[in-house]
């Protein structure tokens, strides 16, 4: 599973399957009553691939599939590999308060600036919220680092699933 680009946080793939989506997604349904290694979940066409709560940590990773109809002999399978969703929500918060304390800091010290108060202290917070966020950035990194490997378990699984019922 090359990944092109090495700052996405979430990589994605997809590939085109030879079969009708309903049977690709009743493979899964099947898979998940036989397999006790992952934990799989569907949600109309969505599926989801967990590994089991007790070996998940904070940066597990789980691997969302979409599954589409092309047509009625065909379907196209769409990847993305995530943090849990909680973890997930959790950083997207995180960003967007450093956006909005960076874009508040800078109005208040431009406000400053422009009535010639003294800034310092704003234009202080503004290179900290640049800081806070490249520290996000690369804790994000490192969380992806850390399960790169259940990425590859994960991904290894599917293409497992599929090409043990001839879908690959």
């Amino acid at each position: 599973m090359p990944i092109t680009n090495e700052i996405v946080l979430r990589p994605r793939f997809k590939k085109e399957l030879n079969h009708d989506h309903a049977t690709v997604l009743k493979v899964f349904e099947e898979t998940k009553t036989t397999n006790k290694t992952f934990k799989i979940v569907r949600v109309d066409d969505h599926i989801f691939i967990r590994l089991p709560t007790h070996k998940q940590h904070f940066w597990s990773p789980q691997l969302h599939l979409e599954i589409n109809e092309v047509d009625q002999n065909t379907s196209m399978l769409h990847g993305l590999f995530g943090p849990n969703p909680t973890v997930w929500t959790m950083f997207m918060f995180l960003h967007f308060l450093v956006a909005g304390l960076f874009i508040a800091f800078g109005i208040w010290t431009y406000t400053n600036w422009t009535l010639s108060n003294p800034y310092g202290i704003q234009l202080g917070m503004m290179l900290l919220m640049v800081v806070i966020w490249v520290v996000l950035y690369v804790a994000g990194r490192f969380g992806r680092a850390k399960g790169k490997a259940e990425m590859h378990e994960l991904y290894d699984f599917m293409n497992t699933t599929l090409s043990n019922n001839g879908l690959v």
